[in-house]
């Protein structure tokens, strides 16, 4: 893909160019990994959600999603994140997959006997073979510079697409609770 000339471009232009790559996207992604994900969070006793950098940052979206659902979540690294143990799921977003935090992570949450989710661009990746359920984003990995994937910055349509699965996960098991949304509010925060 070609860049933008900087002196046409426009925030039109980019907010298109963003619209069209993740509708490119959306259609591409496994809906039988997405089932096996929502099975594997619907079934946890408790959710722990690690990803680094911008990655984190949406999973932390998520990771509010299902509190709303009345479900145990934690973002690792949060000084009231409990420690990892089986029956626990361990959701995890990292476009390389190599992450070595997210990597280790996978590891101690595999050897405690907890369940691991991978959302990333790369399922031969060592983090995707800790995996019990992978989705795989076929998005720019972030140091892809050329263009083909994405004219988007380095992982940004990955990024991206980590927010829109943490909302279809929460739509699915939302839908699945039967819970209306006057149920879910209560526990949005009022401390703000």
């Amino acid at each position: 893909m070609e860049p933008v000339n900087s002196s046409s471009a426009s925030a039109s232009d980019a907010l298109a160019l963003i619209r069209d790559e993740l509708a490119g996207l959306v259609v591409r992604i496994d809906a039988d990994e997405l089932q096996r994900l929502a099975l594997l969070v619907e079934d946890a006793r408790r959710v722990h959600l690690h990803g680094a950098g911008r990655s984190g940052i949406a999973l932390r979206m998520t990771a509010m999603r299902l509190m709303h659902l009345g479900l145990d979540a934690h973002v690792v690294g949060e000084a009231t994140a409990p420690a990892i143990e089986a029956g626990d799921v361990l959701l995890v977003a990292s476009g390389s997959g190599t992450t070595a935090g997210i990597v280790r992570a996978a590891e101690t949450a595999q050897s405690v006997g907890a369940a691991v989710a991978v959302l990333t661009t790369a399922p031969d990746s060592p983090l995707a073979a800790l995996a019990d359920a992978v989705v795989t984003v076929p998005a720019a990995a972030k140091l892809d510079r050329s263009g083909t994937s994405s004219a988007q910055y380095a992982g940004s349509l990955f990024e991206q697409l980590v927010v829109l699965l943490g909302d279809a996960l929460f739509h699915t098991l939302w839908q699945r609770s039967g819970s209306t949304a006057d149920e879910l509010w209560p526990r949005h925060a009022n401390l703000e």
